[in-house]
């Protein structure tokens, strides 16, 4: 059985911000493939169906952002895994609006939620980064990530989350690369760079 987790803060406050597109991204997935009904579990919520011939259990953390790796371990533990077992999305500043990367390991990168997997479950998870673009300046980071999607992003967003779920069965059995090829090609996105992307940055404190 694999775990899939989205990443993102509860509540219909934050329902349609940016960085809320990992909850978006497991939503799409249980949506698609009529996983079973949502369960108060492990400060989460969590769900239950099957991509290919893989079990999998969904996971959207209630414990906001900054605490996301508490609800996570406690699955992960309970389900008896391991972090290589584990598969999260979560919003990343530092690709272009509509990218989709897929890693296993490495830093949190300013990301809150990252942060605290790491401090809960180690670092070696696999992470699948949905590029929602920089605004451009480090201070206007936490506006951007706790503001919602703009009506132009539409034209991406609708089709990313379509395409992560199309090809999630890809991800359960541990087909990265053709995972991220096909979403890219979904995307009509292989060689084109959409705007967005203007430097590094750092996620906000508090539900950031």
């Amino acid at each position: 059985m694999v775990l899939m987790v989205g990443l993102g803060n509860p509540g219909p406050k934050y329902e349609g911000n940016r960085h809320n597109i990992g909850f978006m991204a497991i939503d799409a997935i249980a949506d698609l493939h009529r996983f079973g009904g949502w369960r108060k579990r492990f400060q989460g919520l969590i769900s239950e169906g099957t991509l290919g011939n893989e079990r999998v259990s969904l996971l959207k953390p209630m414990t906001y952002m900054n605490d996301s790796g508490r609800s996570v371990g406690e699955a992960m533990r309970w389900l008896k895994k391991t972090p290589g077992d584990v598969i999260v999305f979560y919003d990343e500043l530092d690709l272009a609006p509509g990218k989709c990367r897929v890693k296993t390991g490495g830093g949190a990168a300013g990301h809150n939620g990252i942060r605290s997997m790491i401090a809960h479950i180690g670092p070696d998870f696999r992470r699948v980064r949905l590029g929602i673009g920089h605004p451009g300046r480090k201070e206007q980071v936490q506006r951007h990530v706790l503001s919602d999607f703009a009506k132009a992003d539409k034209e991406w967003l609708g089709p990313l989350l379509v395409a992560i779920a199309d090809n999630a069965s890809l991800l359960a059995k541990g087909d990265d690369s053709t995972f991220m090829n096909k979403v890219s090609i979904a995307l009509g996105s292989q060689d084109k760079e959409r705007p967005g992307k203007t430097g590094g940055g750092k996620a906000g404190k508090a539900e950031s």
